[in-house]
């Protein structure tokens, strides 16, 4: 513990004194990222991934939620390296994650109970579909269908996820549970799976603002979203367009992306939060919501061809790359990405989460071909 202490006391005065990293290739920054998500994984209970390394107990737990989502970067791994090792490693946390599944297909967050929660169901969700197209294996065909049928019976009579949602109050970025379940149909196709995403969707819409941005899509109703949420909303309006070809949810996604894309500074800084009417809300950058938001304007590049999103996802990532640090000895945060930039900004404040590193290499897996 005294070690830990000493780690994060040296960061936050490396933030406090504007010491940066030294960068590299880009290339090396994506290695050091995945190395980092691989001592994440070994670092979890069993198969899962740990939530990361903080000040609050060193490596901690294996975080279902986004174990879900960092298989399919996995996978994708296995792929873009042609390294067999990363699948292996992608089947042992959907395998994990079936074995803590809930009998009722749920995932829960045992933080909060052991009740299951619509937005970390989602994420399982993604995993297992994905595992299930893979392999062929019905194991994972039937925890996906179970997760989703829950995901179907737990929305409200208007078909929105109201119930058994984190801290009680519902959240615009479902949008990516439902793009989970139109995942799911792709697997096997199921018209009321798609009538509950078309619900969740068609809500969201109901709560984009003038400003392009969305009411409820913090985690605390009334506060300003981290950009976090904020791409997480995007990115589920944008997939979702796309699998049911929908320019509503296409439109709605592009709208959020430029309103979001004219706050990114020259070195690629974006504030952690906005306000739901376009304001800057915070001094710190949300390191995750850069990498997230990279991969939406990466995914608006390629689909419309506006530079804008090649150039807004290129300063994104450089600035994560610039507060990444892969040349420590220290394996607990070599290659790490920060919840904040500085490191005590209100997300994810003094920690290494897992998911960060996710979406980083995600983003950068975008950006490689490009080169």
């Amino acid at each position: 513990m005294l070690s830990t202490f000493l780690t994060f006391s040296g960061l936050v005065a490396r933030d406090a004194l504007g010491i940066r990293p030294l960068k590299a290739e880009l290339t090396d920054h994506l290695r050091a990222a995945v190395e980092w998500l691989k001592r994440a994984h070994d670092h979890g209970d069993d198969d899962g991934v740990s939530y990361g390394f903080s000040l609050r107990g060193g490596w901690r737990p294996s975080y279902r939620e986004t174990s879900g989502y960092i298989a399919t970067t996995f996978f994708d791994l296995a792929r873009h390296l042609n390294d067999g090792n990363y699948r292996e490693r992608a089947l042992r946390i959907c395998r994990w994650l079936l074995a803590v599944q809930n009998s009722d297909g749920s995932f829960a967050n045992p933080r909060y109970g052991s009740a299951g929660i619509v937005f970390d169901t989602g994420q399982d969700l993604f995993g297992l579909v994905r595992a299930a197209e893979e392999t062929g294996e019905a194991v994972f065909r039937e925890g996906a269908l179970r997760a989703a049928d829950w995901l179907v019976h737990i929305a409200d009579e208007k078909g929105i996820w109201t119930r058994n949602e984190h801290l009680g109050t519902p959240h615009v970025y479902n949008t990516r549970t439902a793009w989970a379940l139109l995942r799911m149909n792709q697997l096997a196709y199921d018209a009321e799976r798609e009538r509950i995403a078309r619900a969740n969707l068609d809500w969201a819409l109901a709560e984009q603002q003038p400003s392009g941005f969305f009411d409820q899509c913090a985690f605390v109703r009334g506060k300003p979203p981290f950009t976090h949420t904020i791409a997480y909303a995007t990115r589920g309006l944008l997939e979702s367009g796309r699998l049911l070809n929908d320019a509503r949810y296409l439109q709605a996604a592009q709208r959020c992306a430029d309103a979001a894309l004219r706050h990114v500074a020259a070195d690629g800084f974006l504030a952690g939060e906005i306000s739901i009417d376009g304001q800057p809300a915070a001094a710190y950058c949300c390191l995750t919501g850069n990498c997230q938001f990279a991969i939406v304007w990466a995914k608006l590049y390629d689909s419309t061809g506006d530079e804008k999103y090649k150039a807004a996802a290129i300063r994104a990532v450089d600035f994560v790359v610039s507060r990444q640090d892969i040349a420590t000895s220290n394996l607990d945060v070599r290659g790490a990405i920060k919840g904040s930039s500085p490191i005590w900004g209100r997300y994810a404040p003094l920690s290494f989460p897992n998911w960060p590193a996710k979406f980083f290499i995600d983003a950068v897996l975008l950006r490689s071909r490009w080169s």
